[in-house]
């Protein structure tokens, strides 16, 4: 197991989800929890970095807090079939934003919180992601609504209906809040995050409370000839400089205005102000805007994104990233001679690769991946949505 990344959940049931098959709960409760001296601390790391990267931006991002999958929890015409078992609790990351009413069975015994995890088949590699072993609990009334869920299912549920089922509402609901670059710097990409992570866990019974949790996204890019696109990262850029990594960046808040035609500043942006469906349609324009920024493919040769799952970064104390599958209709040349003639976003790479979509850890490039693209590599493994 790569110590470096792990995955928090994939969607490999349904061989990756679309856009019409998720969806957000925004709310103020999923941001970051706070603390009169980390805030001061964070400003002083904030002030000091600006010092010396004057060009630095503080821009607002999506924090997540947790997530629920194919449950009853969330949506009552949510179901899946027994024959494809799947996540059926409401997984937090962790439980910080519950109320005390939510939280009054979440400290249960150790059997009922046994009886609630999902197998090893519904998350990829759990017995080494501390977070799912932690957070994967639920209240004695969702445990009878999902009871209820599974005995109404028919048993011999065929693949087909499991494809008309997902397609009649969203599978998969993230819940966000809002952060900040600044936070992030001061709390994930922090020295001192191990601390952090006790201090929530002490004060708030969360150890992800103070931290940022900015949601990434990256794409998997696969060209027509069967090639993922892979670029190496500049020794310029703040993180992992010099390492291979999947095209990808932030959803970015401010975009969701902008694509509403609202002109907001930074400061001004808060959960409530935003539509659940255009925060979606950012999250998944996102990952092509950011292939089209750093790839230098244009946007009308590329599939529609199909998420695979999220996948945990714990070289920045668990950053989450979405994780996306992209098809392109290019061949590997055309995009070497697309890639070099340059992007908008450029100067974030030095080169461009191409590999067998057959990579995996026993690769000697494994080695040169970075964390999120690792997790990417993972989801796309254990997804594989152009098995379709």
């Amino acid at each position: 197991m790569d110590p470096e990344v792990s995955v928090l959940l994939h969607c490999a049931a349904w061989r990756g989800l679309l856009e019409s098959q998720v969806q957000v709960e925004l709310s103020d409760r999923f941001n970051r929890r706070t603390d009169p001296t980390l805030e001061r601390q964070i400003e002083e790391v904030w002030a000091e970095r600006v010092s010396k990267e004057p060009w630095l931006f503080n821009g607002s991002k999506f924090r997540l807090h947790s997530f629920c999958m194919a449950s009853a929890v969330c949506n009552s015409s949510f179901s899946v079939s027994p024959q494809h078992p799947h996540c059926t609790d409401s997984t937090h990351i962790p439980e910080s934003g519950c109320s005390r009413d939510q939280e009054g069975e979440l400290k249960n015994s150790k059997q009922r919180k046994k009886e609630n995890l999902c197998s090893k088949d519904c998350l990829f590699d759990v017995g080494q992601n501390n977070l799912e072993i932690r957070n994967r609990r639920v209240n004695q009334a969702e445990i009878n609504q999902t009871a209820a869920l599974s005995t109404q299912a028919s048993s011999d549920e065929s693949v087909s209906q499991i494809t008309e089922d997902s397609e009649s509402g969203p599978l998969l609901t993230l819940r966000l809040g809002l952060t900040c670059y600044k936070d992030y710097l001061g709390t994930n990409w922090s020295c001192r995050q191990a601390e952090l992570r006790q201090l929530g866990e002490a004060e708030f019974s969360d150890p992800l409370a103070l931290l940022a949790q900015p949601l990434g996204v990256g794409g998997v890019l696969c060209t027509s000839d069967r090639q993922v696109v892979l670029i190496r990262r500049s020794q310029r850029v703040a993180e992992a400089g010099g390492l291979l990594d999947i095209p990808g960046g932030h959803p970015e808040p401010k975009a969701v205005f902008e694509r509403l035609g609202r002109a907001v500043q930074e400061e001004q942006i808060s959960v409530d102000m935003m539509q659940p469906r255009a925060v979606v349609s950012e999250l998944y324009s996102s990952v092509c805007a950011e292939i089209r920024d750093e790839v230098n493919i244009p946007l009308r040769v590329l599939g529609e994104p199909v998420l695979m799952g999220v996948a945990l970064n714990h070289v920045s104390a668990g950053r989450p990233s979405a994780e996306f599958y992209v098809s392109c209709s290019l061949t590997s040349e055309e995009v070497r001679e697309l890639y070099w003639k340059g992007g908008a976003e450029a100067n974030e790479s030095t080169d461009i690769v191409f590999l067998s979509r057959k990579l995996d850890r026993r690769s000697p490039l494994w080695s040169e991946l970075c964390p999120s693209a690792k997790g990417a590599v993972l989801l796309y493994q254990t997804v594989r949505p152009d098995e379709v």
